[in-house]
């Protein structure tokens, strides 16, 4: 995209859709009570609750999702609202949609702070209060642009339940009818590597695909003394678990960066005897979108090949997760764009593609769109940290830069032809 396609509008704290400073402090309030309370997928009710009330008293009307949690919100003229939902009509341009995910994890949150998670053995330790944070802030300075009439197009905020329940509840969250009238979908993730004032952007596949694959073993057990008169599960599965990996590796191009990698083995309760069943547990990633489509075959095709050999009987359970999510060149260079007239072309960063899952992945299969990553680590901070670690925090001004880079996105892309 252009700057000069975006000439009309100004850039930095005057752009219109600045966030207030009471608006800044309330969010982050809001955030700490979403992380003192997280819930897992599809058990949000009380997120789902907390955000419809905050909308509504914006004067908005915000529809919880037909799975129960969740919702849908619209920011724009009535008509328009109502002509997207159903499909749009002639002379009412495509919304741009904000997504956000709204489900914690089942891990405990170890930190010492004073909205550390009141709930036992439940965190937000991947970030989606503060994804779910933005949209809301984004969506309120929207609307007021709105009711003054300088909100150029209608624009929907998606609040997704159950994004790390595996297929991923985006796909209910489609069945709901959220991309009805959408021709735009954009996203963020926080990313604990990334400075906070600063996103990271790339073109095409940022994340990668994940299943999840189960694997049991059957055969004849005995005494360790005569292994010959059995079928060696333990053996069995160890081959399965070394060699499986390293075939579907060879039988795919290297750059498609397919990967099988197991989390559990389980076989056998004594010494001296060979057991009589065997289970594998773990994951198989996949950095390209036309390889992830052939990897069930692959694997199955592995694993009964090993099974066989050691005459083993094999039972496979592939779980579909989530394809790569692959950023639209145009919608890459929206975020882009909306950072720079922010905070400056400085603050927009490279980022490389990740072996991480992503459901926002499902919404790009369907309209166009892209994801950024957040910056949340402190400025001068040198710790290493993770997604998914109960210690995982943020900086909370990734709150504010979250919100500008959401609304300047929203102007920019209403005012292009």
């Amino acid at each position: 995209m252009s700057r000069d396609a975006d000439a009309d509008l100004p850039a930095g704290p005057e752009m219109p859709g600045a966030l207030p400073e009471a608006l800044r402090a309330e969010l982050i309030a809001f955030r700490r009570d979403l992380h003192m309370h997280p819930e897992l997928g599809n058990q949000e009710f009380r997120t789902t609750a907390a955000l419809k009330a905050r909308l509504e008293k914006a004067g908005l009307q915000p529809r919880v999702l037909a799975v129960g949690t969740g919702l849908m919100c619209d920011i724009g003229t009535e008509d328009s609202a109502r002509s997207a939902i159903g499909g749009g009509r002639a002379g009412v341009r495509p919304m741009l949609a904000l997504r956000a995910d709204i489900d914690g994890l089942p891990i405990p949150d170890t930190k010492s702070v004073p909205y550390r998670s009141t709930v036992p053995d439940r965190a937000h330790a991947c970030g989606h209060d503060v994804h779910t944070t933005v949209a809301l802030g984004a969506g309120l300075v929207l609307a007021e642009l709105a009711k003054s009439g300088r909100l150029p197009r209608p624009v929907r905020l998606i609040f997704q339940p159950a994004e790390e329940v595996l297929p991923g509840g985006a796909l209910d969250t489609i069945d709901s009818g959220v991309l009805d009238g959408v021709g735009r979908l954009i996203g963020l993730h926080c990313d604990p590597k990334v400075e906070v004032g600063r996103i990271g952007l790339r073109p095409g596949p940022i994340t990668s695909a994940c299943d999840r694959l189960e694997v049991s073993l059957d055969g004849a057990g005995g005494h360790t003394a005569r292994p010959h008169l059995t079928t060696d599960l333990v053996a069995a599965a160890a081959k399965v678990a070394v060699e499986v990996p390293a075939l579907v590796a060879r039988r795919i191009d290297a750059r498609s960066g397919l990967a099988v990698t197991w989390g559990r083995i389980e076989s056998g309760h004594a010494c001296n005897v060979i057991p009589q069943h065997a289970e594998l547990s773990g994951t198989v990633r996949c950095l390209d979108l036309a390889a992830w489509r052939t990897a069930p075959d692959l694997v199955h095709a592995a694993i009964d090949e090993i099974a066989t050999l050691h005459r083993a009987k094999s039972q496979i359970n592939y779980i579909r997760g989530v394809p790569p999510v692959v950023n639209e060149v145009v919608s890459t260079e929206l975020l882009r764009d909306a950072m720079a007239v922010r905070r400056g072309q400085a603050s927009v960063e490279d980022t490389e593609q990740s072996l991480g899952g992503e459901d926002f992945s499902w919404y790009l299969e369907r309209v166009p769109g892209a994801m950024a990553r957040l910056g949340v680590r402190r400025v001068g901070d040198t710790t290493r940290r993770d997604l998914h670690c109960g210690d995982f925090d943020v900086d909370e001004g990734a709150i504010q830069v979250g919100v500008e880079l959401f609304t300047a996105a929203a102007l920019i892309d209403g005012h292009r032809p």
